[in-house]
């Protein structure tokens, strides 16, 4: 890695190279290595430009980064939304290229204000890289899918999940790189000096292990349905009669404590469904011994429609959860957007939204605290259920449907967020999806029980329920992500005066 700069056609091309290379590890984690490195190698490039260069090589790296991750909304937006190949393409890299700013921001800022000092700079990088983060996780309802800490789920700085959640992993793993990057001692005994603190932050936690935060509650032998239907077939009237005799079959079959089916696995609204079936399934499990939490569509015109699962238990009233945090343009078009919309084939494409803090469906004294689609992508807003530990869901459930993308590496990324959820409450995760991942997860983070991806089945486990809070649960519930933002803009000021001088 040279101390000059390159020229600015071989940047870009480097950045780009980098930004696509660092997803990788959000799909296989364990080369959660390989994203230290490129981060590494981003950190002494933009050490050598001016600002000007650096904001272009961010928005390299930033546009291949997002573009290589989320690749499949192309699949979405041509074969099921019916949008012509060039218009999503554009869209998909349009995309990219909007998000990458915050990241061209953060790194002309990080040239502009370094000083020169291994570990100010280190922090800085780390700073900047944080408020890239969390301005694309939260800003114009936030789209933080491959944020850098999920790529370090099966890596040493898992253990900090439960402390400071994914945004502040990924802090971490920007400072620890740049720290050891930033090295203007290029000797041996200088590289030493220089990783000597990264290994600690990184290690040792690790080596010293991660505390249990919760403590077991009871258990609950949980069934979880895999339907596998093709979502071109999912609203056909032709198809739809098969898919849903399967699911109603299963569901019946079920004898456990809880059975659990995907997100609009029913893709009718109550009064469209044929006769006599919702009346049949809140019969079935509001009397007998097995509780069920159902994906289905809720609502009319004049109130509005919801993306929920409703729950049936035997001795209370039907439980019903809405989908909170919407994705755009699939369930709900921004201003100005409609246009946009109308171009695609998509059914029920805009929905109400339901409670942030939602209660808990209550089966044989565990909370279970679902949550739908991507929403589990967004560890704050689940941990605003968490504020109170006494009434905490003991245990999370994630009811999905990634048919929308194809047989693509979605499947896996959705998994590894559910996974990182799991570490940061150190609550287990039960996935209920469509085409997969269908999965138990637990306090751990650690798949235990799972179906193939893109396979009909029915999985059945016995799980066990925490109580307790994580630290990351007890200041994210009552503050979000607010101490992470102070603590960032803190460090960057801190920074840019001291690189102002006196």
């Amino acid at each position: 890695m040279s101390g000059r700069s390159w020229p600015w056609p071989l940047e870009l091309l480097a950045a780009l190279m980098l930004g696509a290379l660092q997803t990788i590890a959000c799909v296989d984690t364990g080369l959660w290595w390989l994203q230290l490195a490129c981060i590494g190698v981003l950190a002494v490039r933009t050490s050598r430009a001016t600002p000007g260069l650096a904001a272009a090589i961010g928005a390299a790296f930033g546009t291949a980064w997002v573009a290589a991750s989320t690749w499949w909304l192309y699949i979405s937006m041509h074969r099921y939304g019916d949008l012509p190949a060039w218009m999503a393409a554009a869209a998909v890299l349009a995309l990219a290229a909007l998000l990458s700013l915050y990241l061209a921001a953060a790194l002309a800022a990080f040239a502009r204000w370094r000083c020169g000092r291994p570990l100010a700079d280190a922090a800085l990088f780390a700073a900047v890289w944080l408020l890239a983060e969390l301005a694309r996780g939260v800003l114009f309802t936030g789209f933080p899918w491959a944020a850098s800490g999920y790529a370090q789920i099966d890596g040493p700085l898992s253990a900090w999940a439960p402390w400071v959640g994914v945004y502040g992993m990924g802090a971490l793993a920007a400072f620890v790189v740049a720290l050891a990057a930033l090295r203007p001692d290029r000797s041996l005994a200088g590289w030493l000096r220089g990783i000597a603190l990264p290994v600690v932050l990184v290690a040792g936690p690790w080596l010293i292990g991660v505390p249990d935060f919760t403590r077991p509650t009871g258990t609950l032998s949980v069934t979880l349905l895999q339907g596998n239907v093709p979502q071109d077939e999912k609203f056909e009237r032709t198809h739809q009669a098969a898919a849903l005799e399967w699911h109603v079959s299963a569901l019946g079959a079920a004898r456990g404590d809880l059975v659990i089916a995907p997100e609009t696995v029913i893709p009718f609204l109550p009064w469209q469904m044929p006769e006599g079936l919702w009346e049949g399934l809140q019969q079935r499990f509001g009397q007998g011994p097995t509780a069920a939490l159902i994906g289905v569509p809720l609502g009319d015109e004049s109130s509005g429609y919801t993306n929920s699962a409703v729950g049936f238990a035997a001795g209370q009233p039907p439980y019903r959860y809405d989908k909170q945090h919407l994705v755009p343009f699939g369930e709900f078009i921004p201003p100005m957007f409609r246009w946009f919309t109308d171009l695609m084939n998509i059914p029920l494409g805009d929905f109400s939204r339901g409670p942030l803090a939602a209660p808990s469906f209550v089966v044989k004294g565990e909370r279970i605290g679902p949550n739908i689609c991507y929403e589990d992508l967004f560890g704050e807003e689940l941990a605003a259920r968490f504020r109170d530990p006494g009434g905490a869901p003991t245990m999370l459930a994630n009811l999905s449907n990634i048919g929308w993308f194809g047989e693509t590496i979605a499947v896996a990324q959705h998994l590894n967020i559910s996974r990182l959820r799991s570490l940061e409450l150190q609550r287990p995760m039960l996935r209920a999806t469509n085409t997969g991942a269908t999965v138990v997860i637990d306090h751990h983070g650690v798949v235990t029980h799972g179906l193939a991806p893109h396979t009909r089945g029915v999985l059945e486990a016995t799980v066990q329920g925490r109580a307790g809070n994580t630290p990351f649960a007890a200041w994210a519930s009552r503050f979000g992500l607010w101490p992470l933002l102070v603590l960032a803009l803190v460090v960057a000021g801190w920074a840019a005066r001291r690189r102002a001088g006196p």
